[in-house]
């Protein structure tokens, strides 16, 4: 009993707290302007996994458009009943139960390290790259198949199943492309997070 209502109460936190999507989700220093704090989740995440920031957030742009509880729409029994979903997919990252399961056994398993809080979506869209890199040699500057081991799994990636599947190739190239914009974008405003709290003063930050 007292585990569901913690586990009730740390729900409700996190809906109550998790922000709105940004404005201008086309703008990555916009993104940053709206949510100064995601800058700061996505650097730590680079900083310890090797993804740049850029690649990060055009991750979460595709797998839920930076909605903070997103998953996978239900299927529809004899068409019209609501029904089961297609995955466990859950949160800003979409990360799906067993691969959730795995970065909490590898990286502490804390009751307030949950899908939909920003901070551990980043961290884990890094963590899992970081594994891509290490088992598969898929270089960080590479958005386009990192997004391919993450949507097929890094077993499916090296069995090539999205060579069957176009319109998963199709999803990794705008990734790629949209990651690429976002790392142009960044380079025109970074130092603006790099020194936004009232005890940091360039050139003694970033």
């Amino acid at each position: 009993m007292l585990g569901l209502v913690i586990g009730t109460w740390a729900t409700l936190r996190f809906s109550l707290l998790a922000p709105d999507p940004p404005v201008n989700p086309d703008d990555l220093c916009d993104i940053f302007r709206e949510h100064t704090v995601w800058y700061d989740y996505a650097k730590d995440s680079q900083e310890r996994w090797g993804t740049p920031i850029a690649t990060q957030m055009a991750f979460v742009y595709y797998e839920s458009s930076f909605r903070s509880h997103a998953r996978p729409p239900r299927t529809r029994l004899w068409g019209f009943i609501p029904w089961t979903r297609p995955t466990t997919a859950y949160g800003y990252a979409q990360a799906l139960d067993p691969a959730w399961g795995e970065y909490l056994a590898a990286n502490g398993d804390g009751l307030f390290t949950v899908r939909t809080d920003m901070e551990y979506a980043l961290d884990f869209v890094g963590w899992y790259n970081h594994l891509t890199h290490r088992q598969l040699g898929i270089p960080f500057h590479n958005p386009r198949q990192l997004y391919l081991a993450y949507h097929e799994g890094r077993g499916g990636y090296a069995r090539r199943t999205f060579e069957r599947k176009p319109a998963v190739t199709a999803l990794a190239s705008r990734v790629q492309t949209r990651a690429f914009r976002y790392d142009n974008q960044l380079k025109a405003c970074e130092q603006e997070f790099q020194c936004w709290r009232w005890y940091q003063f360039w050139p003694f930050c970033g």
